[in-house]
Parts: structure tokens; sequence; C-alpha cells
């Protein structure tokens, strides 16, 4: 807490939530909330859980040219750097799970976070094809909202910012030799000590490009992350079911999109603000009740968090770690400590690259 960045994503999360109350009528959003059919959040749930499970299996995947690791090894590392993401602020569960995966099988940080931005990237560009697969959607929509209006243009710059990534990624995983030549000249103007730690993370952080060197890899690789997004999209659609209205699943494959892609902005943990605010205004740009909009992206937003909360914290406590050592990665994180393989590490500059 005494972190700026701590206080940034708070200041932010409260410019969203003030965004999305304006004009809220709070006690109809709570009538909406106590007569919601909550029979509907367990099938959501499920399929959200099934989802968890292919992540753990494209995270097995990514890191197969390095480590072949079993996804039952991998599925509670998943789901400790997910509920790190809900309770710690800027998306430090990847650092987490990057941490215990070291610890657990010996894969150097540099490596393991290198696919978990393979991941980011690849979550990025479905979320990018479910806004432009939706267009036709989105051109039928009120632009009331402010955020909804804009959103053409977000995604022009997403597509500019993940497909400049992702073929930077690739060309980087398929031309090692030549990505070498390229900073292997810019490492040398650095002090020695310092020019070699870096040179040490960066190959090691090309390791973990390794699964991309193939192309039926990277669709396999964009494929599970197509089926991912869709389960998740699947509760979207069972949550809405406990409320009194109705929209299309392509009109929350938007949703997700646009909600998805502004929790990349910083805020306070669990994303608050950053997934209603948005979320709020797609319904409301369809015609839906504010009240409504507000009760049923509340609920949704807890049916999303809660699961992988709890469960995170029930293999936390079960690999017998404690939140000391989180304290002591995440300074590690912050390039004051070292890895196991010698390299100063400025993990958190990865992870939030």
């Amino acid at each position: 807490m005494k972190r700026w960045q701590f206080w940034l994503g708070i200041a932010i999360s409260a410019l969203f939530l003030w965004w999305a109350g304006r004009g809220l009528e709070f006690g109809e959003a709570m009538e909406a909330v106590r007569h919601a059919n909550y029979w509907w959040i367990l099938p959501g749930v499920g399929a959200y859980m099934i989802g968890l499970v292919i992540r753990a299996w494209r995270w097995h995947y990514l890191l197969r040219p390095i480590k072949a690791i079993p996804v039952k090894t991998m599925f509670p590392i998943v789901t400790i750097g997910y509920m790190g993401n809900n309770i710690y602020p800027f998306r430090i569960g990847e650092v987490l799970r990057a941490f215990i995966l070291r610890r657990k099988e010996n894969v150097a940080i540099s490596a393991s976070l290198a696919t978990i931005i393979v991941e980011r990237i690849f979550d990025g560009v479905v979320m990018l094809g479910f806004i432009f697969f939706n267009l036709s959607e989105l051109g039928r929509l009120g632009g009331s909202s402010g955020f909804v209006g804009n959103i053409r243009q977000v995604a022009l710059y997403g597509t500019i910012a993940f497909g400049g990534a992702l073929i930077a990624f690739l060309l980087t995983a398929m031309f090692p030799d030549l990505a070498r030549a390229i900073y292997n000249p810019i490492l040398n103007l650095l002090p020695t000590q310092l020019g070699d730690k870096a040179r040490v993370i960066i190959d090691k952080f090309m390791d973990g490009l390794a699964c991309l060197r193939s192309p039926k890899d990277a669709i396999m690789i964009f494929f599970t992350s197509v089926i991912i997004w869709l389960l998740e999209t699947a509760k979207y659609w069972f949550v809405m079911h406990a409320f009194n209205f109705s929209v299309s699943f392509f009109a929350l494959m938007l949703m997700n999109g646009i909600v998805n892609l502004a929790t990349t902005i910083p805020s306070a943990p669990g994303y608050v603000g950053t997934f209603d605010g948005p979320g709020i205004a797609v319904l409301t740009a369809y015609g839906i009740p504010q009240a409504v909009a507000t009760a049923y992206t509340l609920v949704l937003h807890i049916a999303l968090w809660v699961p992988p909360t709890v469960l995170g914290l029930y293999f936390f406590a079960r690999e017998g770690l404690s939140w000391s050592q989180v304290k002591e990665w995440q300074a590690e994180s912050d390039g004051t400590s070292a890895d196991n393989d010698g390299s100063t590490n400025g993990t958190s500059t990865l992870v939030n690259a």
C-alpha cells in the first residue's frame, strides 16, 4: 500500500466506478440483484472452470519446448496466478506463477514469463477478434455511453499493438540467430557485468518463445485461446439468464472483448471499475436499463472473481506457501534479488510489457 502504483490503480478504479454510476438508481439495481435466479450461475461457473483447465493445458503446451510439465501440475499454479491477479494490483499473479514454477520445476523465470506474455498477446488478439467479428453489432449501437462510440478506434490501436507484438515475437522465435545478431551489439555497449546479466535474461526469454517456431503450435495456441474465451462468454450467457433481459451471444462476445481489453488498464485489485464501467456501457448501449445492466455486471464480476480466488487460495495453502514469500518474490520481480540462474531479474518489466 506504500507503492504509488497501488494508489494509481485505486484512483483509476474510482474514476471508472464514478463514470459507471452516473445517473444510476441504486435502489432499482439492488432490486434486480435481489430478484436474480442464482441457479444460473452454477453452469456458468462450470464453463469457466473448464476454461481454466484449458488455460493450464495451453501453458503446458507453451512450456513444452523448455520442459514437459503435466497439466495436473500446471492447473494449481495457474489457479494461484489468477488468485494473485484478483487480490493484487498490476497482475502480480503472473509473476507469482512464474516464481512458483521455478520453485517446483526449476524453470527459469525469464523463460516462463516469456510464455506468459505470449499467452497475453494471443488473448489480446482473440479479444480484438471478438470485437471485429461483431463490428456489425457495434454499428447498430448508440454511442451515448461515451465508451462504445469510440471502440472502433480502440480496436484499431489495439490491433496495431497486439498484432505488432505478435509479429515481433514470431520473427524472433523463427530467426533467433538474427535476433541475437541485433541485440548482442547493443548489449556490448553496456558495462560488462550488466550486459552479461541482461544477455542471460534475454537468452532465456527467447527460450520461452520456442513454442512459436512451429506454425502448427502457434495455430494450436490460437485455437485453444479462442475456446477459452468462448467458454468465458458462455458464462456471461448463463449469468444473463439469471436476470430479466436478453441479448444475443454475439453481443456478449462483444462485451467480453471490450471489458477484457479495458482490464489491461492499471486498476485496483480484481479489475474493479475497469471491468464494470465498460460492461455496463455496452449493455446500456443495447437498450438494457442501467439498473439491470449494473446488477448483471456486478453479479457477473463476482461470479468471475470468487471461484478462481477461492480455489487459488486453497492451492496456495496446500503448496505450503506464505504471504511473506509473495512479498519476497514481488521484491525480486522489481530487480532487487537474483534468479536461481544467477541473473538479476526485471520480471515485472517483462510481464507488464
